[in-house]
């Protein structure tokens, strides 16, 4: 019984859970297509190794699982305002370090001697041009630190052709879940606070006892009037 009635509220107000999910599906779509401007990104990849011992095939067992390790020193060492300042310096970048590195993520793939650079902006050019910049700047720098040419280059950054960010269509497919939940929460808590006896049915569940007659009420023509009014 509890169920229908739950059933029975939300089929009464089904315009309002409607309204609200609708708002909100226009509201994200107005937001991704409109007002939020498109990110690019920018992904390029690094190997830590040695690129003479690579090259020589003598790197063993020990060699690799120790590079595998150093690719985590090597993920941070990315970045480092060194690194950053370098960067910018080479660009001829008019922003700081920490603007720079704030559009920077770095993740090691797995258990595996690569790392790949992620680089986000508005203008695709500045993203590509900037990753490319980063790899080559941590080989340097890191050579300079380490003295240690432990960071090879394995490709270049392409320009992306389309953004990252946002996604309008995942915006609107989530903004019609929440939309359902918010509207249904606004309905349920509408009835709660909605004190009035509708029925008799309700009286009987709110008194425990039977109803034997309800008056129905009458309105006269003057009354009438006065509600078309």
């Amino acid at each position: 019984m509890e169920l229908k009635e739950y059933l029975h509220i939300v089929k009464k107000r089904w315009l309002l859970i409607l309204s609200v999910t609708l708002v909100s599906i226009f509201i994200a779509a107005l937001a991704s297509f409109l007002i939020i401007k498109p990110t690019y990104k920018a992904d390029i990849s690094v190997i830590v190794g040695n690129s003479q011992e690579a090259n020589a095939n003598k790197q063993n067992y020990n060699d690799v699982i120790m590079y595998q390790k150093l690719v985590k020193t090597y993920s941070e060492f990315t970045k480092t305002r060194l690194v950053s300042e370098d960067v910018i310096n080479e660009l001829g970048l008019s922003m700081t370090p920490d603007k720079l590195l704030s559009m920077v993520s770095v993740a090691p793939k797995g258990d595996t001697e690569f790392i790949t650079i992620s680089v986000k902006s508005k203008k695709p050019a500045e993203a590509r041009d900037i990753a490319n910049q980063l790899a080559k700047s941590l080989k340097k720098v890191s050579n300079e630190v380490k003295k240690a040419d432990n960071v090879q280059l394995v490709d270049e950054a392409v320009l992306p052709t389309s953004p990252a960010s946002p996604k309008p269509f995942l915006n609107m497919g989530i903004a019609f879940v929440l939309g359902i939940f918010i509207s249904v929460g606004i309905v349920f808590l509408i009835e709660y606070l909605d004190n009035t006896v509708k029925s008799s049915d309700e009286i009987e569940k709110m008194l425990d006892i039977p109803v034997i007659g309800a008056i129905p009420m009458v309105v006269n023509e003057t009354e009438k009037k006065k509600r078309k009014r």
